[in-house]
């Protein structure tokens, strides 16, 4: 049977049990069907780039989906159907990803981060701008004050 990785976004002001009632509606689509869920993940509540029908931010779920094509076609009837579901994208793979997806990679490497404290900036090397020592942008000689200038230009 085909593999495909299937994401959708719920509103924000939906629930998180409403959420997981959702995804289990289309795993339910998905048995019925006979294919399989062989992966959900719940990537919690993210920013969106753009506002999309009135929201700025949604719910966002990952599933890893092995059932025929049949299958797909209804979960997406079905979430165009629902108006707790903003949009929906269903990519047809060659394999499954093994282990947790890039975000929640992503997630866990941004957690680490926080915890060993390393979330400021100035923490870092390169930090803010006073750490250039005067050489930066060559020396251009003492500021005249702005009299002097409008003297000089007529």
């Amino acid at each position: 049977m085909p593999l495909y990785e299937h994401v959708f976004l719920a509103r924000q002001d939906a629930s998180t049990q409403q959420v997981d009632e959702l995804t289990a509606q289309m795993t339910g689509i998905v048995e019925q069907g006979g294919g399989k869920v062989t992966k959900t993940e719940s990537w919690g509540v993210r920013s969106l780039t753009y506002r999309m029908n009135k929201n700025r931010k949604a719910h966002f779920v990952l599933m890893n989906i092995d059932a025929p094509s049949a299958v797909v076609t209804e979960i997406e009837r079905q979430e165009r159907i629902n108006e707790d579901v903003i949009r929906y994208l269903t990519v047809r793979v060659e394999e499954h990803e093994e282990g947790p997806s890039a975000m929640m990679r992503k997630a866990d490497r941004d957690r680490e981060r926080d915890d060993r404290g390393g979330g400021f900036r100035g923490d870092r090397e390169g930090g803010f701008r006073g750490d250039r020592e005067g050489g930066f942008r060559g020396d251009r000689g003492p500021r005249r004050p702005r009299d002097e200038e409008a003297a000089t230009e007529e």
